[in-house]
């Protein structure tokens, strides 16, 4: 399993297959500063490689799922150099490396969200697989309110809701309740929070049930078939598809199906 990391603003947790990823800076309701960005890019980066961890939950502290990027932090903007080159250009593109390599990770990934999941926040929970949401949630892209834009977040909510839902969210700045974020697509289970523990519980049950080599396939399959022709990406289904049927969780999984047992891998 992972090594014991010393981040400051951040925190994993592992158990039965299940890493947690919390965001832990709650005195600002998790609001992302560099730092903090950094190290979740370093802990997606590290789970990724993580054979034994089945499935990864994201999670705030105190409440909170993610208040976006941290406006101390935005406001300590330095000029462009002299010959045109802008030295703050990486740092702000590198939280776009980071939900990419979130929405890749090759377990399945559940955001439970609780309370503000506005700019950022809202733009890890779109990279999920599966969304939690409690009735104290509130979605959305303030940030036009401040005078800038969510520059890195806005193809992952695309992708998730559709151009129509994004383009009226983003040129309003709009904030949205649980109960309009449900009825979007945002959130895929949506209860009241003292029910969220298990509403967790009952997923990560569902989750468990399937072959973890065929969760990585079949996910990757869904995110190329947005990205990529479709020719290749059929070539691609089928020899994945070949992969999986000549190896041990296919034979395995079969042979339980026709046995009317659960497979090995099937944790109770």
């Amino acid at each position: 399993m992972m090594t014991e990391q010393n981040f400051q603003h951040i925190r994993i947790d592992t158990a039965a297959a299940v890493a947690t990823l919390t965001f832990n800076r709650p005195e600002v309701r998790n609001a992302l500063n560099e730092l903090m960005m950094a190290e979740i890019g370093q802990a997606v980066s590290q789970l990724a490689g993580e054979t034994r961890v089945r499935v990864i939950v994201l999670r705030g502290a105190g409440g909170h799922f993610c208040a976006g990027g941290d406006l101390n932090m935005m406001r300590d903007t330095s000029p462009p150099a002299d010959d045109g080159t802008d030295p703050e250009l990486a740092r702000y593109r590198m939280f776009g490396d980071v939900l990419q390599g979130m929405n890749r990770l090759p377990q399945a990934v559940i955001a439970v969200v609780e309370g503000t999941c506005v700019g950022g926040g809202f733009g890890m929970a779109a990279c999920a697989d599966l969304v939690i949401a409690g009735k104290s949630a509130r979605f959305g892209l303030p940030e036009p309110r401040h005078g800038f834009i969510p520059s890195q977040i806005i193809p992952f909510l695309v992708r998730r809701l559709g151009e129509a839902a994004v383009r009226r969210m983003a040129v309003t700045a709009s904030v949205i309740d649980a109960a309009e974020g449900h009825r979007l697509g945002m959130s895929d289970v949506l209860v009241p929070d003292a029910e969220i523990d298990a509403a967790l519980e009952d997923e990560l049950a569902t989750l468990h049930r399937a072959a973890p080599r065929a969760v990585a396939a079949v996910k990757q399959l869904v995110l190329d078939s947005s990205e990529q022709p479709l020719e290749p990406v059929l070539d691609q289904g089928a020899a994945a598809l070949l992969a999986l049927l000549r190896g041990s969780e296919a034979e395995e999984g079969i042979s339980a199906f026709l046995a009317k047992r659960p497979p090995g891998w099937a944790m109770q």
